[in-house]
């Protein structure tokens, strides 16, 4: 199967790098105009140009917002008024102990993961209706069912995402327009590969065996028994957007190596 978004638009937010770069890469080397999205328009620059890169012909514009805030989804949906396909990506995490965890970072958590997804959905979503097609994605996480004890902040806002997407696929009863989530395990993106390169720095063993000790320690249940990459990632996320699943909806697509043992 060969997935064709010739003639779409997509919208991916946070893509100036790791998950975000790769679905932006696969939309557009499925043909899809695709607008890189990112805080600053040094790395949008960037993300354009590896695009660029590696997607010969590719159609691919940028806008640099921060979908954190309620003006930055204002500016981006006035720089593109209209998508077929929106892919909720922008997100943030850390470890951090719940008891450590402020008010403050409960709310920039939930702006930044939730009522991003919120405002750009409800720009969006009336213009897809309206046209009888469209793709709405939210990127959560396996961490949205298998919630994260030293990271309890993130797994809320991506449990929320779920309900998003459930809620506004019921909205798209009886047309073409679907809404999905993908949930994906631990991914070797870029902050990750930093991450693993410091702990290689100090404990003397490679990024490669470092990354093995992690999924054996802290994700033992993988199937996988190894980190995806984000190229692993974003072909589902190609797929859901395409034509070709059309009948997939309010559904949370695992890319997560077979972590939850969960049915259904």
């Amino acid at each position: 199967m060969k997935v064709d978004l010739t003639n779409k638009s997509a919208v991916v937010t946070g893509s100036t790098g790791g998950i975000g770069l790769a679905i932006a890469k696969g939309l557009a080397q499925a043909g899809a105009k695709v607008v890189v999205n990112g805080r600053k328009q040094e790395t949008v620059d960037k993300g354009i140009a590896a695009i660029h890169a590696s997607v010969n012909a590719a159609a691919v514009t940028g806008v640099a917002a921060d979908v954190s805030t309620a003006a930055g989804c204002d500016a981006l949906a006035k720089a593109v008024p209209s998508v077929d396909i929106l892919i909720n990506n922008a997100g943030i995490f850390e470890p951090k102990p719940f008891f450590e965890i402020t008010d403050a970072d409960w709310s920039r958590y939930f702006e930044t993961n939730v009522m991003s997804g919120v405002r750009l959905s409800r720009a969006y979503l009336p213009g897809m209706l309206e046209r009888n097609w469209g793709r709405i994605i939210f990127i959560s996480s396996e961490s949205a069912v298998n919630i994260p004890p030293e990271m309890i902040q993130y797994g809320l806002t991506k449990t929320a995402q779920l309900s998003l997407t459930q809620g506004l696929a019921q909205l798209t009863a009886g047309t073409n327009v679907t809404v999905n989530a993908v949930l994906p395990g631990p991914t070797r993106s870029e902050g990750v590969e930093q991450f693993l390169n410091e702990m290689a720095a100090a404990t003397g063993k490679t990024p490669d065996e470092m990354a093995a000790t992690f999924v054996q320690t802290h994700r033992p249940a993988s199937l996988l028994q190894r980190f995806a990459t984000v190229e692993e990632v974003a072909n589902m996320v190609v797929y859901a957007a395409s034509k070709e699943a059309s009948a997939t909806n309010g559904a949370a697509l695992r890319v997560e190596g077979g972590i939850l043992r969960t049915i259904g």
